[in-house]
């Protein structure tokens, strides 16, 4: 919930006020809520604060990306934007790998919890003097400061007769007119068809593995862990090598094929049935690095905020509707059937891949 609203308030933010603001006031947020986390004393004191977290996640989910995408030279924007990615796959085995290892009695939810605090409080020192978007000064008319700070940090002059000014930000409903109703279709469908397999599968792994029998559960899931980390790296070298559609299309062909042959082979032996799901792991977690990269390309500088923000508050939905619904599926139709039922947002996520995605790779985002 906090994800959501963070991210379509606070990318609309983004492109009314600038980047810069919301890309460090958000931690202040995070940082704040996470160690109040360690004194909350009930539930409906952990309920907000996770919501305040969330929000201010929401937050980087929407500028994150964007600003990034404005430093980012074109040649290596894919490779930086990915890069984001797996560093999120490195936080979530380390965070999974500590949560199923260390026992600080009692009290170790409100440790592993309020812990968030430590890299946000980082973060938030690392942030503070970011410099503002050039792209987004272009957009306002402020030509001289987009000159200084590209001159700064990009070492190279800025042409502004190659960019067109805008004197105020364009309509958030120029996200669903004649000419970008497409790319934000596409962008929410298929942001929407990666995540919800994602944290549907990956939220219920005990019970999956359980379904599976699999019965070493610690020793199996931290094979997946590493398994994860070993596809964002590799996911990161084939990014850079493929076009961004190729990319995505062979993305969800072999992830929709792994859950399907998943489904067909779930009353085998456990080391059979854990070969596609390895495969699954593997592949996901490299073509995921691909939900960071294509929402900022989609939309123009005005928009861009806003359309990232948008990207992902509706695939936070689809993420909740995979966690919520996993359960009473595996309960009424089984593992082979829940496979298939996920590998079908898989294939959905193909078609409309094949049908509506633009090549975006050689576009100049500022």
């Amino acid at each position: 919930m906090g994800l959501f609203f963070g991210s379509l308030i606070l990318g609309r933010v983004g492109d009314l006020i600038g980047r810069e603001r919301v890309y460090v006031l958000n931690f202040v947020l995070i940082a704040v809520a996470s160690a109040l986390l360690f004194w909350a004393p009930n539930v409906d004191v952990l309920f907000i604060l996770r919501l305040l977290i969330g929000f201010g996640l929401g937050a980087d989910y929407a500028v994150g990306p964007t600003l990034l995408s404005e430093f980012a030279p074109r040649k290596q924007r894919g490779f930086i934007l990915a890069s984001l990615t797996v560093l999120w796959t490195v936080g979530y085995v380390v965070a999974n790998v500590m949560g199923a290892y260390i026992d600080f009695g009692p009290d170790a939810w409100r440790w592993l919890l309020a812990s968030g605090a430590i890299p946000a409080l980082v973060v938030l020192v690392v942030r503070i003097g970011t410099p503002e978007s050039p792209g987004w000064l272009i957009s306002r008319g402020r030509i001289e400061e987009a000159r200084t700070i590209v001159r700064k940090y990009l070492q190279v002059e800025l042409d502004p007769s190659e960019f067109e000014v805008e004197s105020n930000s364009a309509r958030y409903r120029e996200l669903f007119s004649r000419n970008m109703w497409k790319r934000t279709a596409f962008g929410a469908i298929f942001y929407s068809a990666l995540v919800l397999p994602y944290f549907a599968i990956y939220t219920c792994v005990p019970t999956i593995l359980a379904g599976l029998n699999v019965s070493d559960y610690n020793l199996q899931n931290l094979l997946l862990n590493l398994f994860l980390l070993g596809g964002g790296v590799v996911g990161l070298w084939f990014l850079q090598k493929m076009r961004r559609r190729s990319f995505t299309i062979w993305t969800f062909g072999i992830l929709a094929t792994s859950l399907l042959v998943l489904g067909l082979v779930s009353n085998l032996p456990a080391l059979v049935v854990m070969i596609p799901f390895v495969i699954y792991t593997f592949v996901m977690s490299g073509g995921s690095n691909i939900t960071q990269v294509y929402p900022p390309e989609l939309f123009p500088t005005q928009l861009r905020a806003s359309g990232v923000g948008l990207l992902n508050a509706l695939s936070r939905i689809a993420a909740a509707i995979g966690t919520f619904v996993l359960p009473l599926s595996l309960d009424s139709w089984g593992i082979p059937g829940t496979m298939f039922w996920l590998g079908g947002v898989l294939l959905l996520g193909l078609v409309v891949t094949v049908m509506w995605a633009p090549e975006t790779q050689r576009e100049q985002l500022f």
